[in-house]
C-alpha cells in the first residue's frame, strides 16, 4: 500500500501520474516536459526550441502554451515539484520521456538535482489526448488512462 504522500503508478494503489515530453524530432533536444500526479498536481516546463524540425514547428511549437524558461529554472521547478512527495514512481509510455526526464536530473559533471526516491517504468499503451503533442495534455491522458483502470 502506498503511503499517503507517495505518488505511485499502479492502479492497485491509486490512479497513476503521467509523464510526457516533446522533443525536436528523433533524438532531438527536449522542448517541454510534464508530470501529472494522481491527485492532480501538475508540473509543466518549456525549454523552447531554436531550430525546430519542420514537423515539430507545425505540430509541437504552436501547442506549447507557455513561455520557454532557462534549463536551470526548469530543473529548480522540477525539484520543487518532486519534493511534494515522499517517493515518486513514474510510468511513461515512451522511452524518450524517461531519457529526457533523467537528463534533467543532471546539472553538471558528477552533479544532479536532489530528489525523493524515484522509480521509473515504461509501459506500452495508447492514450487519447485532448491536445496531442502538448506534453501536459498527453501526461494528463496517460494519468487518466490508468485512473480508468486500463493498465
Amino acid at each position: 500500500m502506498a503511503r499517503s504522500n507517495e505518488v505511485s503508478l499502479w492502479p492497485a494503489w491509486a490512479s497513476p501520474p503521467g509523464i510526457d515530453g516533446e522533443w525536436n524530432s528523433f533524438g532531438g533536444e527536449l522542448i517541454s516536459l510534464a508530470l501529472v500526479s494522481e491527485d492532480g498536481r501538475e508540473f509543466y516546463g518549456v525549454l523552447g526550441c531554436e531550430n525546430p524540425e519542420p514537423w515539430v514547428a507545425e505540430n509541437v511549437i504552436p501547442k506549447l502554451y507557455a513561455e520557454p524558461i532557462p534549463l536551470i529554472l526548469l530543473q529548480s521547478e522540477l525539484t520543487a515539484y518532486l519534493f511534494q512527495f515522499d517517493a515518486v514512481h513514474i510510468v511513461a509510455d515512451w522511452p524518450e520521456d524517461i531519457e529526457h526526464f533523467c537528463r534533467l536530473l543532471i546539472v553538471g559533471p558528477g552533479m544532479r538535482i536532489n530528489t525523493p526516491p524515484l522509480t521509473m517504468e515504461i509501459v506500452r499503451v495508447d492514450t487519447v489526448s485532448e491536445d496531442p503533442h502538448n506534453a501536459l495534455a498527453d501526461a494528463r491522458a496517460l494519468r487518466d488512462y490508468f485512473a480508468r483502470g486500463q493498465a
